[in-house]
C-alpha cells in the first residue's frame, strides 16, 4: 500500500511538473527561458514573410537561449547599470511605443474603400481626356529656335537636329521623344502651344518657358490610357493611410501643450 502511494505521489508530482517544463525552453544558469521568446521571435520573421517551419523553430530556441546566455553575462558584469545602456534603452522603449501607437490608430482608423475610389476618381478626373506623343527641341536663344523651324520647313530632321542642338539630354538624345504625356505633365505655357497641334504637326512660332525656347511636334494623340482601379487600389490605399497617419501626427502636436 505504502509502495502505491509513493508511486502515484511521484506521478502526480510529473504531471505537474510537465506544464512548467512546456512553458519554457530551456533553463539556463538556474533561469528559466520562457517559450514566449521563441514565439515572440516567429512572430516577427512571419511578418516580415519569413516562413517559420519545423527547421527555423530549433535555430529560433538556440537564438533565445544564446541571448539569455549573452543577457546573463552582461548583467553579472553590471552593463545594464551603465547610464549610456539606460539612455539606449529609453529610446528603444520610446521608438517601440510610438510605433505601437500608430500602428494603433491605423488599425482604428482603416481606410474605406470608398475613400480609395474617390481617390481614384479624382486623379482619372485630372488626368482622364487626350496624351500626346510629343517631341521637342530645346535651346537658349528665340534666334535659334526660329533657325531650327526654318531648318525643318525645308526638310531638316526633327530627330536629328534634337540629338545635335537639344539642351534637353533626356529627350535630346532620344531625338526629342517624350512619350506619352497629358498636357498637364508640362508647364503651362508648353501645353498650351502643344494641344493646338494635330498630329505630325509642329510649332510654327518657338515656345517660351522658364527652361528656354522650345520648338514642338506632336507624334500622335490618344485617349489618355489610365490604370485600371484594381490596380492601384494598394497604392492609392498607402498613400491614403500614410495621409491619415500625418494628419493624426499634426493633431497631436498642435493639441500639446509645449512652454
Amino acid at each position: 500500500m505504502k509502495k502505491y502511494l509513493l508511486t502515484a505521489l511521484a506521478a502526480a508530482t510529473l504531471c505537474l511538473a510537465l506544464p512548467a517544463a512546456a512553458q519554457n525552453v530551456a533553463i539556463v544558469n538556474g533561469k528559466p527561458v520562457p517559450t514566449s521568446r521563441v514565439d515572440v521571435l516567429a512572430a516577427q520573421l512571419a511578418k516580415s514573410g519569413r516562413p517559420v517551419g519545423a527547421e527555423m523553430q530549433g535555430q529560433l530556441k538556440d537564438e533565445v537561449i544564446a541571448r539569455e546566455i549573452f543577457m546573463q553575462e552582461a548583467q553579472r558584469r553590471g552593463l545594464d547599470a551603465n547610464e549610456e545602456f539606460k539612455s539606449q534603452l529609453d529610446l528603444a522603449r520610446q521608438t517601440l511605443l510610438i510605433r505601437e501607437l500608430f500602428a494603433d490608430y491605423q488599425k482604428t482608423n482603416p481606410v474605406s474603400d470608398a475613400e480609395i475610389k474617390g481617390e481614384y476618381d479624382k486623379f482619372a478626373a485630372a488626368n482622364g481626356g487626350k496624351e500626346f506623343r510629343a517631341r521637342h527641341i530645346l535651346v537658349e536663344k528665340e534666334e535659334e529656335a526660329k533657325a531650327i523651324i526654318a531648318s525643318l520647313k525645308k526638310g531638316g530632321k526633327f530627330d536629328e537636329m534634337a540629338k545635335k542642338q537639344s539642351k534637353d539630354p533626356g529627350s535630346g538624345a532620344n531625338g526629342g521623344d517624350l512619350d506619352w504625356a497629358t498636357p498637364a505633365s508640362y508647364v503651362p505655357e508648353f501645353s498650351a502651344a502643344m494641344i493646338k497641334l494635330n498630329k505630325g504637326q509642329t510649332t510654327d512660332t518657338p515656345v517660351k518657358t522658364q527652361f528656354g525656347w522650345h520648338v514642338i511636334r506632336v507624334d500622335d494623340v490618344r485617349e489618355a490610357q489610365l490604370p485600371k482601379f484594381d490596380e492601384v487600389k494598394p497604392q492609392i490605399a498607402q498613400q491614403l493611410q500614410q495621409q491619415k497617419l500625418a494628419k493624426f501626427q499634426e493633431e497631436l502636436r498642435a493639441k500639446a501643450k509645449i512652454e
